[in-house]
């Protein structure tokens, strides 16, 4: 995998970066990237931890003899599993016939709208279907909500939810270890240190994986080779740490959106899982000190060439607010050669004879320029190919990136305090023991706020 950087600098931009403003920072960086190591956040060390991958693998047999691998989970618990699953996998995966697939079919339900739950169940048949429900906690709203859904189903055809269920939790404590326990539900961990959104390559993100016939191990060795890279305490030779610097200085500079714009559609939910491990992670009130700061950089998704046709006129001309990354992929798994008909009409006669696959990297040139000359800041992530490897080398490449640009912006990447505001309001309105008193103090609020409606 590589990174290209050309397009954030002097002077293929007019306003881009000096080498003079990165070697400026970089003993910063390198301190940073030295105290990440000594700190050893839980997703450091992953993919040097066997303990996980071979308890997943240990239920492979079991796993695969299902039909159907239904995911209950929410952001963390399930963004991972999707990005992992698009790339990875054919995307009509589960609309090929079981002959061909060999694996069970994938659903994950990552929402409580009863539209599109009720949509995934008219796709399963209960007594073929294993359901994965995760969740650190055990309390999380919407996958326990869903996972009363599904016990409900199970139970009411007769069957026994421990042939039928999975828990990956806390391996120690919570209500789902709990019911386990009690009733004999095979569980995964999640490791204590671990957080949702840097959870892709624990169990959390392997279950699914491995039941669709992903090669994890290979993901692990792509975490691995990663990690070689970005540990290293020279800027200029690590890219995670280049780009949470590069990422950081324009941040400083008013550009604080960071684009994903995925030049392969396989590829594109990998920009959902970045917007929730950089918004989350970055997006914080306070610094280490206490202090109110309101900082973070607002990730957006895109996808080439549709967005080319929806937000790339706003790209090129609008505010100087964004660093756009592209995902280039440069060898597909499959092409389409355009046919050579109507040579005789200019407007149709130059893509005759070409294939697909040069059209949209062609697309992506273009974009590339265009931003380039307009003086919009962008660089590239380069796939060669999509396999198992590769994925896990963006995926650690793009945690340790978090890890650094928290350093940098001075607060914790790994909590996410403005999230437990609506988590609170939600158990008062939906009646949660223990929260009657917080829900008269709501209830009260939402009474007497100003209405305006139409």
């Amino acid at each position: 995998m590589k990174f290209d950087f050309s397009n954030v600098f002097h002077p293929n931009i007019e306003n881009g970066l000096t080498e003079e403003e990165i070697n400026d920072q970089a003993n910063r960086v390198q301190d940073i990237v030295e105290t990440i190591k000594q700190n050893n956040p839980g997703f450091l060390s992953l993919p040097f931890t066997r303990v996980y991958i071979d308890r997943v693998l240990d239920l492979k047999t079991w796993i695969q003899s299902f039909e159907s691998v239904v995911v209950l989970g929410i952001g963390g618990s399930a963004l991972g599993n999707q990005a992992l699953q698009t790339a990875l996998n054919p995307l009509h995966y589960n609309a090929l016939s079981k002959e061909i697939r060999k694996t069970p079919k994938i659903f994950i339900l990552d929402n409580v709208d009863p539209d599109f739950i009720s949509s995934v169940l008219d796709q399963i048949d209960p007594k073929t279907t294993l359901f994965n429900v995760i969740s650190k906690s055990g309390t999380t709203a919407e996958a326990m909500a869903n996972y009363l859904v599904a016990r409900g189903i199970i139970e009411g055809y007769g069957l026994d939810p421990k042939k039928h269920f999975l828990f990956t939790t806390d391996p120690e404590k919570g209500i789902l270890k709990k019911l386990a326990e009690e009733e004999g539900i095979k569980t995964l961990d999640i490791p204590p240190s671990i957080g949702g959104r840097f959870s892709v390559l624990t169990p959390v993100g392997l279950l699914s994986a491995l039941a669709s016939g992903i090669d994890i191990i290979d993901l692990y060795n792509g975490a691995k080779e990663m990690h070689k890279r970005v540990t290293n305490p020279n800027i200029w030779e690590n890219p995670a740490a280049f780009n949470a610097l590069v990422h950081y200085l324009y941040y400083q500079k008013g550009y604080n959106i960071s684009v994903m714009m995925s030049y392969s559609n396989k590829l594109y939910l990998l920009a959902d899982w970045y917007r929730q491990l950089w918004a989350e992670s970055l997006g914080k009130k306070y610094n280490l000190k206490g202090e109110i700061v309101n900082v973070g950089q607002t990730p957006i998704k895109a996808l080439g060439t549709t967005d080319q046709h929806s937000q790339v006129q706003l790209y090129n001309e609008g505010p100087y607010d964004k660093v756009i990354t592209f995902i280039q992929l440069e060898n597909f798994e499959r092409n389409i050669k355009i046919p050579n008909i109507h040579c005789d009409l200019p407007e149709l006669s130059y893509l005759g004879g070409k294939n697909l696959s040069a059209l949209l990297n062609t697309e992506l040139a273009g974009t590339e320029y265009a931003l380039t000359e307009n003086n919009r800041p962008n660089l590239k992530v380069i796939f060669p190919q999509i396999n198992p490897f590769n994925v896990g080398q963006f995926i650690f490449a793009y945690e340790f990136q978090t890890a650094v640009m928290g350093n940098l912006l001075e607060i914790n990447p790994y909590d996410q305090p403005g999230v437990e505001l609506g988590k609170k309001v939600t158990y008062a309105l939906m009646g949660r023991k223990g929260y009657e008193d917080f829900s008269i103090e709501v209830e009260n609020k939402l009474k007497n706020k100003k209405q305006v409606t139409m």
